[in-house]
């Protein structure tokens, strides 16, 4: 497409070139001729009025020098009856020729070695035709034509050369999204999921990368999905399970009991690896690259809206701050969409009926924090419940909801941390960093579960929710 668009320009801009070139060069050199055969004219009229009133020699001889150069000017007089004409300066022109414009009576211009000669007829007192014959060299007619001819030739090249730069980069600003469209079908194609492409170029270039990252993000969904949903199959199986093995231990001594209670342990070791296999195989969701990224009030607005007809049923009362302005971060906008439906369905299954939840938003200079809070009984082992995020799963619980959302913010560099909030419930901060760092060394002990260290300065605006948990 790039050297079609370049072929294109070089064959209509020539095209045009020439169609402006061609004839402005003819007319160049007519007004050339027109100047040089003006000057003559205006040469052979100085001396006319001497012809009106003398054939003089020495004195027409005067006239013609004081007129123009012996050289390129001549006057044929005929002096009547038997007496030869009288002829001054050097005759170019054919006698025939100057005969022929004596007897016509009109100005004339004819070919002679090395130009050309304008022959005027003046009249004279006598009634007799004069003739003046001025000569034209050839370089005088083609003077300036050839330096005119380059500079149209110069500004020809120029234009031809400046269109062929701009449809060269026209081309690859078409062609270099389309490429990166290639570049991330193969490497989607090859599982790298976090594979997006730039939202950028012509219009529909521009729709075919958002068409496409979309695609990814419902694909990359569509696989956390499964992977979550075989986790949280598989975790419902421990319950019949531990009957099984409770029932196991009571059969007693013998070959069969044995072989059951064997069979019982190796099962629960077979529903635990697929846990962990669910969890660690999750595909990276975070999108490399100038596509990464998304509206977290937006997504917030979106989720709330799904979340708030659940909430209705239930008797429940929700506030969403912080989300009426865009909060643009570095996440896919389908982790942030997971990351908030785990949190809002942990409020959904822990806490009671008409229990009042809150989501908010707050935009820092380097930072953007999410919180997600309710007025239920709250967590009363913080630290327990993170552990379960990091894949402990010591109590029984998968942890999956946790670790969707450490995951997130670890991404950024950012942290997860719950406390108390001030519903009375619990509170889950999603410190999401927007300055690309690392995730910065964490020690326990604090009172969130977990806390954020470095140099990182906090900002006035979310000083509020950082105090919270």
């Amino acid at each position: 497409m790039r050297w079609a668009l370049v072929k294109v320009s070089l064959a209509v801009t020539t095209m045009v070139v020439l169609a402006f070139a061609v004839p402005l060069g003819l007319v160049i050199r007519e007004l050339a001729s027109d100047r040089a055969f003006s000057r003559a004219e205006r040469e052979a009229a100085a001396v006319a009025p001497a012809l009106s009133i003398t054939t003089d020699r020495d004195q027409l001889e005067r006239v013609v020098a004081s007129a123009g150069s012996d050289a390129a000017m001549a006057v044929h007089v005929p002096l009547g009856g038997d007496e030869e004409a009288l002829h001054i300066g050097r005759q170019r022109a054919a006698a025939e020729d100057i005969a022929a414009v004596r007897n016509l009576g009109r100005a004339s211009t004819t070919t002679v070695t090395g130009g050309s000669a304008l022959l005027q007829p003046v009249a004279l007192s006598s009634g007799e035709i004069a003739v003046v014959e001025v000569y034209v060299a050839e370089s005088e007619v083609t003077n300036g034509v050839a330096t005119a001819w380059a500079v149209l030739a110069g500004v020809g090249v120029a234009l031809i050369l400046g269109s062929v730069a701009v449809a060269d980069r026209l081309g690859v600003r078409m062609v270099r999204p389309a490429q990166r469209l290639v570049e991330g079908a193969h490497e989607l194609g090859e599982g790298k999921l976090g594979a997006r492409v730039p939202e950028e170029g012509p219009t529909e270039l521009r729709l075919a990368a958002v068409a496409f990252n979309s695609m990814a993000d419902q694909v990359v969904q569509l696989l956390a999905n499964e992977r979550e949903l075989a986790a949280d199959l598989s975790h419902r199986l421990r319950t019949p399970l531990t009957v099984l093995r409770l029932n196991a231990a009571s059969l007693g001594e013998g070959p069969a009991a044995e072989q059951t209670r064997a069979a019982v342990e190796q099962l629960e070791r077979e529903v635990d690896t697929i846990i962990r296999t669910a969890r660690d195989a999750k595909p990276q969701t975070a999108a490399a690259g100038p596509g990464a990224g998304c509206d977290a009030a937006e997504v917030v607005r979106e989720r709330m809206a799904f979340w708030s007809a659940l909430a209705e049923d239930e008797g429940r009362k929700w506030r969403v701050a912080g989300a009426d302005r865009p909060v643009r971060i570095p996440v896919a906008r389908a982790d942030l969409a997971a990351a908030l439906d785990a949190l809002l369905g942990n409020v959904f299954r822990h806490t009671a009926e008409g229990t009042a939840f809150a989501v908010d938003l707050h935009n820092g200079e380097d930072a953007v924090i999410v919180l997600v809070s309710d007025a239920g009984p709250g967590i009363p082992d913080p630290e327990a419940a993170i552990a379960r995020g990091r894949g402990s799963g010591s109590d029984g619980s998968t942890g999956l909801g946790l670790d969707i959302v450490r995951r997130l913010a670890e991404s950024t560099g950012g942290d997860v941390r719950i406390g108390s909030s001030v519903l009375g419930g619990t509170e889950v901060r999603i410190w999401i960093q927007l300055d690309g760092r690392e995730a910065a060394p964490r020690r326990r002990g604090h009172r969130g579960g977990v806390r954020r260290r470095g140099p990182g300065r906090l900002l006035p605006s979310l000083k509020r929710a950082r105090t919270l948990t």
